[in-house]
């Protein structure tokens, strides 16, 4: 078993480098070990295909220093809160045994995130139950696992971060690892593809921008937002900003 300080369950391959990756980056450099498990391939994306972004999730894996990266192979788009894909998620927790879990936005301009947040969010919990059961690939029962918090990066839609993290020394390779996704942003030798919303050149920058906007109100230069539904403490107030 490879258990992980830090599990990102986020729905599309590329979810979790916008939103967390510069986290992700820091904590490893700390000494943590952090994963990625993508619910589904994004394969309704306009541009490139399922196969195309199964090479980019595995080179940004590999940029960012992941422990691991799989995915889930549920259906982009048209999955719902299920039993059926509870299970695989909670599969998921009970195999990394995360004491960190991160997940998609509340909700956001992209209705698979808010879907996938309630998911997860629901699987989470499930996953603490001992009766509930699952098992590994070697059919194997898992013991059951609760994640000890439950954080949500935050995505296009604005929404008031609980926690603000400083990743200002983590920025370029945070933007080298969404660069990995060349079939979903800006990329000139994908000129002849759809473009989109996220295919532009200001996209990158908008991304920039929330950033700054967040490192501002901890006097950084970049920052990553994210919420909890539970009360977060801390051991000392010193170590508030």
């Amino acid at each position: 078993m490879l258990k992980l300080d830090i599990l990102v369950l986020s729905v599309h391959p590329d979810d979790a480098e916008l939103g967390c990756a510069g986290t992700i980056l820091k904590h490893i450099a700390s000494g943590k070990k952090a994963g990625i498990v993508d619910l589904t391939r994004g394969e309704l994306g306009t541009r490139g295909s399922a196969e195309i972004r199964d090479k980019e999730a595995a080179e940004s894996g590999r940029i960012l220093g992941l422990a691991a990266r799989e995915n889930l192979g549920i259906p982009d788009g048209f999955f719902e809160n299920t039993r059926e894909y509870q299970l695989k998620i909670i599969a998921a927790i009970r195999k990394y045994q995360p004491e960190i879990l991160i997940t998609n936005a509340y909700h956001d301009r992209h209705p698979d995130h808010g879907r996938a947040n309630k998911l997860v969010e629901d699987a989470a919990f499930l996953a603490g139950l001992r009766k509930v059961e699952t098992q590994d690939l070697e059919g194997n029962l898992q013991a059951a696992w609760r994640p000890k918090q439950v954080l949500h990066f935050i995505q296009d839609n604005y929404i008031q971060p609980d926690i603000l993290i400083d990743v200002t020394d983590f920025w370029d390779k945070k933007v080298e690892s969404i660069r990995a996704f060349g079939s979903q942003f800006y990329n000139p030798e994908w000129a002849d593809e759809p473009q989109t919303y996220i295919s532009s050149p200001e996209f990158i920058q908008v991304v920039e921008a929330r950033a700054r906007e967040f490192g501002k109100s901890i006097q950084v230069k970049y920052a990553e937002g994210f919420t909890s539904r539970k009360i977060l403490g801390v051991d000392s107030l010193f170590d508030l900003r």
